[in-house]
């Protein structure tokens, strides 16, 4: 029996994912969790097959949440989900360890494909996300200001962008006021941009959300 692990901070997706997996792969044990540090906890202390991680876990960024499971379990398979387009995270994700990489608004069947692929030791890659990998072959080293921020800068700036106030990232990314202030400098000086109005008007013109 396949042994699943959910962690995301809602739980009517989870009840959802829950019914998806007993659905499609039939006799299935599944844990569920909410936050980073429940999660961290499970993979510790019990076996699983699969780790299901929403990108956006409380406590800590999803690249964050993903590299603190690969050094506790690095064989374990972790899909990420999130609710963002593939061509905002999903790159950054599989550099991170991601085995695979899937929108919410994926169709049902394709995370049962996925965790099917991850288990023989594959990665699943959406047809969608194919093309744009491909695409990122085709224009070589060329790159975007965005896509050369750290993981940590990018969330900060999607965040801002969003029109969250420094002391509103801070609490929810549980770092201090200053920490989050210096980056938002760092991402100002890259982006070459002077304010928070720059930055929004910059994310909107490269689809970030």
């Amino acid at each position: 029996m396949l042994n699943i692990l959910i962690a995301d901070d809602h739980s009517l997706f989870r009840r959802g994912v829950k019914d998806l997996l007993s659905d499609g792969l039939g006799a299935v044990t599944v844990g569920e969790c909410a936050n980073a540090h429940d999660l961290l906890q499970l993979v510790r202390h019990k076996k699983w097959d699969v780790v299901i991680l929403d990108i956006g876990m409380p406590g800590t960024t999803g690249a964050d949440a993903l590299m603190q499971v690969k050094r506790e379990r690095p064989s374990l398979p972790v899909i990420m989900l999130s609710m963002h387009p593939e061509d905002q995270y999903a790159v950054r994700m599989f550099k991170a360890g991601a085995n695979a990489y899937l929108t919410k608004a994926s169709a049902p069947e394709e995370l049962v494909t996925a965790i099917k692929k991850v288990l023989t030791g594959g990665q699943y890659v959406s047809p969608s996300l194919g093309e744009k990998l491909v695409h990122l072959l085709h224009r070589g080293d060329e790159q975007t200001p965005h896509e050369l921020l750290s993981d940590r800068e990018f969330e900060v700036m999607r965040l801002l962008a969003s029109g969250k106030t420094v002391s509103e990232i801070a609490e929810s990314i549980h770092l201090g006021t200053t920490t989050v202030s210096t980056y938002r400098a760092r991402i100002l000086e890259k982006l070459h941009l002077k304010n928070n109005a720059e930055l929004m008007r910059y994310a909107v013109e490269h689809g970030i959300e």
